[in-house]
């Protein structure tokens, strides 16, 4: 893809919609969700192989984090783990980024994405992200990456595009927050409303300026940072400019604000896998409609639509259950309708 590709993973988040198996010692991103035997972010490392090489790789995390990723990604150079001192979204973790591989590779195209995300058809992601980052290696804008959307979803941001046209690079109009069932309804009945993957395209030095334009603040304090980047000062340079910077996402502090945005879309079988029903739909499914992720023995009798992960469960028996997940790690065990798992983020946090 490019001499001057360099791809940026972001892992921070601790997917408390999936507990008990996301947990903050443990998020989902460095889990087995989906019983394949790879986590959420080697699965995402795996399918950005083919843009470059792994020591162009970047992994942005918590501190906390930073041993289960030299050990799910050991390729990736030590010095390419980015710790952040405290979560500050997704703007201040993008920033940091950029600014370290700008101060290393001026030209770096540079790739964006979650750590946490499931892409089923990954040739077509490869030729996405090809495009896009031919786009940007001659084009002084930033590309984000669309998803076709497959359903009305009222859990996702939307990108309204100037055009329907799948598989072009586009103007991006807007980018609109997570809809009502009826405004989704009539996003997809548009055809020129796509997902928000959250996936980013963009040369390092164009990222840079639009910072400087739309977030000066978060601006500022890389700026205060970038003369410690790469010495042994830095860490302790993070921890002092870091928290300085506006808890705020990427969405919010670039990409609303600038006219230089465009999309690429495509139908990609993707999913943020932020619920236990998201999960449940990319599991193969029993007769009955019950997906199970199990490293033991599960028996099920007369359930149906059921999601069940037990991965470290030697022998679970399951009956007359409908609609139901069923989940357990390290001895939390959580028995919860699909219906009302909004409310799972409530039930983890209550003593």
């Amino acid at each position: 893809m490019g001499k001057n590709t360099h791809v940026v993973i972001m892992a921070g988040g601790i997917g408390s919609r999936l507990w008990p198996a996301s947990t903050p010692e443990s998020p989902k991103q460095f889990i087995d969700m989906l019983g394949v035997g790879k986590s959420l972010l080697q699965l995402t490392a795996d399918r950005f192989r083919p843009v470059c090489g792994m020591s162009r790789f970047w992994v942005v995390t918590s501190a906390g984090y930073v041993d289960m990723v030299r050990a799910q990604l050991p390729e990736i150079p030590d010095e390419n783990i980015l710790a952040e001192p405290e979560p500050r979204n997704t703007a201040p973790c993008i920033a940091y980024s950029c600014w370290k591989i700008m101060s290393m590779y001026p030209d770096a195209n540079i790739v964006v994405t979650p750590a946490d995300a499931l892409v089923l058809d990954t040739g077509m992601f490869g030729r996405v992200i090809g495009a896009a980052l031919d786009f940007t290696e001659k084009e002084s804008a930033i590309v984000t990456v669309g998803i076709v959307p497959t359903r009305p979803e009222t859990g996702y941001g939307y990108i309204c595009a100037d055009a329907a046209d799948c598989g072009k690079i586009v103007k991006v109009k807007a980018f609109k927050e997570k809809p009502d069932l009826a405004t989704a309804r009539r996003y997809l009945s548009e055809g020129n409303y796509f997902w928000n993957a959250g996936i980013f395209v963009w040369k390092a030095a164009i990222i840079v300026s639009q910072f400087r334009k739309f977030a000066p603040g978060i601006a500022q304090a890389m700026d205060c940072l970038a003369p410690y980047l790469y010495t042994d000062r830095e860490a302790e340079a993070l921890k002092e400019f870091f928290p300085q910077c506006e808890k705020i996402s990427i969405d919010y502090a670039v990409m609303e604000k600038s006219p230089d945005i465009y999309v690429t879309a495509a139908d990609l079988g993707w999913s943020d896998l932020g619920s236990w029903g998201s999960v449940r739909t990319h599991i193969g499914r029993d007769l009955n409609g019950n997906a199970v992720v199990s490293g033991g023995d599960v028996r099920i009798f007369g359930c149906r639509d059921c999601m069940v992960h037990l991965p470290s469960v030697k022998m679970a028996v399951l009956e007359g259950l409908d609609g139901y997940v069923v989940a357990e790690k390290d001895g939390t065990l959580l028995v919860c309708r699909l219906a009302d798992e909004q409310h799972i983020k409530e039930y983890s946090a209550k003593k």
